[in-house]
């Protein structure tokens, strides 16, 4: 059979029966206990694609034509997922989920079947799913051995080998019933190396407006696993571009589009965008975000071949995008955070002084690393992977020699308000806070100042020549 790509490599022996497997044993239990009670049991979905594809799959999805009712009664600890029949079992330190046939009609809300059917027949159940390489099942013949056969009425194995995505069916129906779908579509064909079926690709044109109805937490999941993938999501965004889904999700990305910038590696702002985060590390995708982000004030503040306050601008509509995603409020304050001050203009005349403030000004409480790993990243998308920002690699030493001395806050001060109330004769006010400011920017200018005697007599000072 042709190649497939799997995460950069290529896997020639796509398996047409499986006809033996070796399962873990928790989920041997789990088939087993539905086959002893006189139910059907079938191992379906992502994990019949990994196994067929040669992959030990990470997560196991099991379909029963046992009501959920019965399933939940069969195991002693089990977890309703949710209202169309899907159980989580947890057997021994494993969980599977177990979900009962079923066919659906009417999607309103482009999201859940108004009216769901139990079904008697596996078919049935494969025929609802969304793509032919997630409708394959392994039903077994002896558990024991491990013996079975795959099921798979929809051809998920020929596409598999084709390199193929299609959908189920007719793809306006698959697309309709659940608009998640198009966006899962982008992910699979980036990650699995497939190409879109032209009937399918046609339909997620017509339907890409349905993912505006979609809600801002399904979007963001789909959106942190495709950057959780630890090869190059440039494609998946330039997918969704083509198909007109990138506007829709992500409407200040696809802004960049045009947006010239004169780099090295040529392209314009959407594509740099796409370099720098693909220039991050999979492993955390939230920083990925950032890196799609950082320059997505680009589009309102150019003139002259400028961009002056783009940050600014980027920082603001990140936050309206990521609040409208229902990315957890700590992960908005970062990703906004590191877009506005992305632009970092060092000079190596800086005083040691100016990289306290530095420090003081991009937050003494947060981790550089982010931010030099976004200043890295942001180069290495305008000119290659192999070009180093100096300056930054500079500022970079100069911040971790710095910052275990600096004073960075006011509570670092080796006095406080209370002290300087009671050595200066002061009443509770204004005075006393201009007063534990001036003492910060003085520590932040030589941190030997950050002594009580020392400070006290600067405060005084200072109070005594405040205008009356």
């Amino acid at each position: 059979m042709a190649d497939v790509p799997v995460r950069g490599r290529a896997v020639t022996d796509l398996s047409s029966d499986l006809g033996e497997l070796s399962l873990p044993a928790d989920v041997a239990t789990v088939l087993k206990t539905l086959v002893a009670a006189g139910h059907e049991a079938a191992l379906v979905g992502g994990c019949v694609r990994d196994l067929v594809r040669g992959l030990q799959p990470d997560d196991w999805d099991v379909a029963t034509d046992a009501p959920p009712e019965t399933v939940a009664a069969l195991f002693p600890d089990t977890t309703w997922t949710n209202m169309f029949g899907t159980v989580t079992v947890r057997s021994g330190p494993m969980e599977v989920e177990v979900t009962t046939y079923r066919s659906e009609s009417g999607y309103s809300d482009a999201r859940r079947p108004d009216e769901v059917h139990w079904a008697t027949e596996l078919t049935d159940d494969l025929g609802r799913r969304d793509f032919t390489i997630n409708a394959m099942a392994w039903v077994a013949d002896d558990l024991d051995a491990g013996r079975g056969h795959l099921v798979d009425p929809f051809g998920g194995v020929k596409d598999l080998a084709a390199g193929l995505l299609r959908a189920v069916g007719d793809p306006d129906r698959r697309f309709t019933e659940d608009a998640l779908r198009l966006l899962r579509g982008v992910r699979f064909t980036t990650t699995l190396g497939l190409r879109l079926d032209p009937a399918t690709e046609e339909a997620m044109t017509r339907m890409a407006d349905a993912a505006g109805r979609l809600s801002g937490e399904r979007v963001r999941d789909e959106l942190l696993r495709l950057l959780a993938w630890d090869g190059a999501t440039a494609p998946a965004f330039l997918l969704m571009e083509r198909l007109g889904i990138l506007a829709v999700i992500l409407p200040e990305l696809a802004a960049l589009r045009g947006v010239e910038q004169g780099k090295m590696l040529g392209g314009d702002a959407l594509d740099h965008s796409l370099r720098a985060a693909d220039a991050l590390p999979a492993s955390d995708p939230v920083l990925r975000l950032a890196g799609l982000l950082h320059d997505a004030g680009k589009a309102r503040t150019g003139a002259g071949g400028h961009f002056i306050g783009h940050e600014t601008v980027g920082a603001e509509l990140a936050a309206q995008r990521l609040e409208s995603l229902a990315l957890p409020r700590a992960d908005i304050e970062r990703v906004t955070h590191l877009v506005r001050h992305h632009m970092i203009l060092y000079s190596s005349d800086w005083t040691d002084a100016a990289v306290r403030r530095f420090i003081r000004r991009v937050g003494p409480g947060r981790p550089m690393t982010d931010l030099f790993a976004l200043r890295r990243a942001d180069p290495a998308a305008s000119a290659g992977p192999e070009v180093r920002d100096g300056a930054a690699a500079e500022l970079e030493a100069r911040v971790a020699a710095l910052r275990s001395t600096a004073v960075l806050s006011v509570s670092e001060l080796a006095v406080d308000g209370t002290d300087l109330m009671r050595e200066l004769g002061l009443d509770p006010g204004p005075e006393v806070g201009r007063l534990l400011d001036a003492l910060l920017q003085a520590a932040l200018d030589d941190p030997r100042r950050n002594e009580r005697e020392t400070l006290i007599r600067l405060a005084r000072e200072s109070h005594d020549a405040a205008p009356a």
